[in-house]
């Protein structure tokens, strides 16, 4: 695997080596001693999966405290707009963040520290996306950034008609107000 570094310290692209023929392709979505030695180490805990269609946008979420999580994300199929913020404190790259796009195509995975906000929009008609995670989600530490907040400025590449939020992500505060 082929790892990428971004702007922001500890965010990483990763390129996994793929293997195709006429019959398809293979290639390790993790592998715990090359992921350590190039990465750094981390334990997984929980695998999640979503299928959303085009023109949602999930996020921008974390976990607060003891239950901040890592994460490293993919897509299985279809493509996205993957988003993190910089949310550590004193990180001089505070409120900075990172777009990628992943697909089931280029199988592209980004690894996203503790620390970070998280999100994504769906580009294509329908994506498949999954993720992994260093700590079990838990309800009462959630925490998130409004999707839309000026000062961030994110470019989600999906017109604002055609963005589609869950009930919950209409209502997040934006990142001055955490």
């Amino acid at each position: 695997m082929e790892v990428i570094k971004t702007e922001i310290e500890g965010l990483v692209v990763i390129e996994p080596k793929v293997f195709g023929d006429e019959r398809g392709y293979f290639f390790e979505c993790f592998n715990e001693r090359e992921f350590t030695e190039k990465v750094g180490p981390v334990r997984f805990v929980q695998d999640n999966e979503s299928k959303s269609r085009y023109g949602v946008v999930r996020g921008l979420h974390f976990q607060k405290g003891e239950f901040a999580q890592a994460k490293l994300v993919r897509v299985v199929r279809g493509a996205v707009l993957d988003v993190a913020v910089d949310l550590r404190e004193g990180s001089p790259t505070y409120g900075k963040w990172h777009a990628e796009e992943l697909t089931g195509e280029n199988h592209r995975m980004m690894f996203i520290p503790r620390g970070f906000a998280h999100g994504f929009s769906v580009l294509s008609e329908e994506v498949v996306f999954q993720y992994k995670c260093d700590n079990l989600y838990c309800p009462s530490a959630e925490g998130a950034v409004a999707w839309n907040d000026p000062m961030l400025a994110i470019d989600w590449r999906i017109p604002a008609g055609d963005v589609i939020l869950s009930e919950k992500d209409k209502h997040h505060p934006f990142l001055y107000e955490q």
